[in-house]
């Protein structure tokens, strides 16, 4: 029994921990932010509001839709980069399901 709590000890210390990356895209290129998404599986991006420069606005994105919760799917969306307007990535949206 002392082995296996520390073998579960040892594992639990020894695994990396999972942080998600966090960028600010308005100082990165469109292609270095869907490349940083792309690499990382999701991230979170933040930058300002276009309607009020002073507030920060923040989600998170993702590649594609297997880094979704059950019950959601990778909605295409857009960020202000550096070099474009209206960056296209993907974040999770709930699925809606219609009653006919």
């Amino acid at each position: 029994m002392k082995r296996i709590i520390l073998a579960l000890c040892v594992t639990a210390i020894s695994l990396p921990a999972f942080a998600i990356n966090r960028y600010n895209v308005q100082t990165m290129t469109c292609g270095a932010v869907q490349s940083a998404v792309d690499r990382n599986g999701a991230a979170i991006l933040r930058y300002r509001s276009t309607r009020n420069p002073s507030l920060q606005l923040y989600d998170r994105y993702v590649r594609n839709g297997l880094y979704c919760d059950v019950g959601e799917y990778a909605k295409r969306a857009y960020v202000p980069t550096r070099d474009r307007k209206n960056c296209p990535v993907r974040k999770c949206a709930d699925l809606e399901f219609y009653n006919d």
